[in-house]
């Protein structure tokens, strides 16, 4: 395994850390006003959201909730904390969480794609791997402007899409 996929691995790993540690210091938090977890979805407990949520909507047969982690920001605090982060990395993670429309439980098995669409018109589609409670993938999103992003879903033999936009500043 080379030097960059050594150092994504390490920030992947200090990432859920991270995730794991503000979901343990949130516990009970709750009620409070700002605070909001999970709370009730199956299996997901009170981990808190982080970055910026990008659509909230249908996906054919579920309800999906999609978020963008600006990488660099976290390796940021990561560094701040006193983590030592090195590497070439992806700009963004892209995750998309799945709920069945019906019972509310997250879907945490199956595959899909993302088509992002940038500013200057070009596309990539990107696999979409299933991580601990969503589906997400690294990106890159290099300038600022509009993107367009067309997620394609399939699980327990259903399958879905949706498409939305989100300007990056």
């Amino acid at each position: 395994m080379g030097m960059k996929r050594m150092a994504a691995l390490a920030l992947v790993l200090a990432f859920l850390a991270f995730q794991g540690i503000a979901a343990a210091e949130m516990k009970g938090h709750e009620g409070m006003s700002g605070m909001k977890g999970h709370g009730s979805q199956e299996g997901h407990g009170d981990m808190m959201k982080m970055g910026d949520k990008i659509f909230s909507g249908k996906v054919g047969p579920w309800l999906g909730e999609a978020r963008l982690i600006d990488m660099k920001a976290q390796m940021e605090k990561a560094k701040a904390s006193g983590m030592k982060m090195e590497g070439m990395m992806k700009s963004y993670h892209f995750e998309i969480e799945l709920t069945d429309a019906g019972t509310k439980k997250l879907v945490t098995e199956g595959k899909g794609s993302v088509t992002v669409t940038g500013p200057d018109k070009k596309s990539e589609k990107t696999a979409i791997a299933a991580m601990a409670g969503h589906f997400g993938v690294d990106i890159n999103l290099p300038k600022p402007g509009k993107y367009t992003f067309k997620v394609t879903m399939e699980s327990g033999g259903k399958k879905g899409s949706a498409t939305f936009s989100h300007t990056v500043k």
